[in-house]
Order: C-alpha cells, then structure tokens, then sequence
C-alpha cells in the first residue's frame, strides 16, 4: 500500500512538474489544447528568452473575465513577473488580440501596430483605403498600417472542425513574429528552425486568396459595363 502511494504521489510531482515546464511561455490555454502548438509555443519561447532575457507569453482565452477589459486583464497578469516580458493575448469569445509588455522598453524591439494589422500588404491596404476611407487622412492611416500576421488569418473562414486549427495558426503566427523581430532587433538568431520565413506562406495564401476575389470583381464590373453597352436600348435585371 505505501509502494502504491508513494508511485501516486510520485506520478502527481511528474504531472506538476510537466504541466509546469510546458506552461512557461503558453501561460494560460483555454482554446486549443494541442500537445504539439504547445510544443512549439514552448520551444521558441525558451529559444527566444535563453538569447534575449525578453519572455514573451501567449495567452489563449475562451473569454475575458467578467467586467474586465483586455488591456486591465493583461496588466494584472503582467504585474505577475518581475523579467522583461511581452504579452500575446486572445480572447475568442470577445473576438479581440492585444499586445503589451512590462516595461515600456520592449516596445522598441518590435512593432506592435504591424503584427495587429488587418491587413498584408500594400496593395490590399491600398483596396481597403480605396473603398473605405473616408478622408485622405483615413487613407494615409490604412496605408501606413500593413504586415499584419494575425488578424488576417483570423479573419479567414474555417471548415467545420477547423476553428481551433486556425486559431492556433494566427496566434502561432504572430507569436512568431514578435519573436523573430526581438532577435534581429538583438541581433541574435533563434534556431531551431524559426529564423526563416515560413510563416509567411500562409499568408501568402490569404493574399492570393484575397486578390482572387478582387480580379473576379474587376472582371465582372467591365463584363457588366460591356453588357450595358451593346444592349442600351433593352431591358435588363441587376445582378
């Protein structure tokens, strides 16, 4: 019986212990429970503070707490460590994703507006700004706030089943991000095989995806004008 209870109280340390180890940089996860984004949640976020000194944690919530903003939540979780550290936060239910770190600092090591962007590139901020601004101002704002590598993910559909999966790419994604941009900024590489530009295939999907949809647009637009033309005194539907 002691044999027993010793193995239990043994196997419980090794549970404590593990949860402990792959729960340092994946802080809290609510959303996705998948051992492998765990994984690499884990590893790079080890790689990143082992050659910075900058912790930078991912927070995946199922919804915020009660009567508590995004920004109030962080920064009670923030005043938790005593390191330099950068939060990544989610909230699926609120439908929100904040940046923000303990010291003020550590903003200069990465740029914040351009991981939180909704768009990719300059030519889909230049369509947006295009349809959307309603000043040159707003204009040169859209324009100037392009390279986003979470929202645009996010905002993407999902097949049944899948929402978790894209979840966890978007999140990865801009975790990565923030990572790669401190270690330039440090001027040290990550390894492990986070140093290239992988996480910008996906998003080279999303842009196609997204250019796919204004050509078709474009294309029927003179369609429809060629139609009006060559048929200007007969009657027709809109569509």
């Amino acid at each position: 019986m002691k044999v027993l209870t010793r193995g239990l109280y043994a196997l419980t340390l090794i549970i404590l212990f593990q949860t402990h180890l792959f729960a340092e940089y994946l802080y809290k996860d609510e959303v996705i429970h998948n051992p492998k984004f765990t994984e690499e949640v884990e590893t790079l976020g080890s790689a990143l503070y082992k050659k910075t000194g900058i912790s930078l944690r991912l927070i995946m919530l199922k919804e915020l707490p009660k009567n508590m903003t995004m920004y109030e939540y962080e920064k009670q979780i923030l005043e938790q460590f005593k390191t330099p550290t950068v939060l990544l936060t989610f909230s699926e239910m609120n439908s929100q994703v904040d940046i923000e770190a303990n010291d003020k600092s550590l903003y200069k090591y990465f740029d914040k507006k351009q991981v939180l962007s909704p768009v990719t590139s300059y030519v889909q901020a230049f369509m947006m700004a295009a349809f959307y601004a309603k000043s040159w101002d707003d204009f040169v704002s859209i324009m100037s706030n392009t390279g986003g590598t979470i929202l645009p993910l996010l905002g993407g559909k999902a097949k049944k089943g899948m929402i978790a999966d894209k979840y966890s790419a978007a999140m990865f994604n801009g975790y990565l991000d923030i990572a790669q941009q401190i270690a330039k900024a440090k001027g040290v590489t990550l390894g492990h095989g986070f140093d290239s530009d992988a996480n910008q295939t996906s998003l080279f999907y999303v842009r196609v995806l997204f250019y796919g949809f204004i050509l078709y647009g474009i294309v029927m637009l003179f369609k429809r004008r060629i139609y009006k033309m060559r048929h200007k005194n007969e009657h027709y539907k809109k569509w």
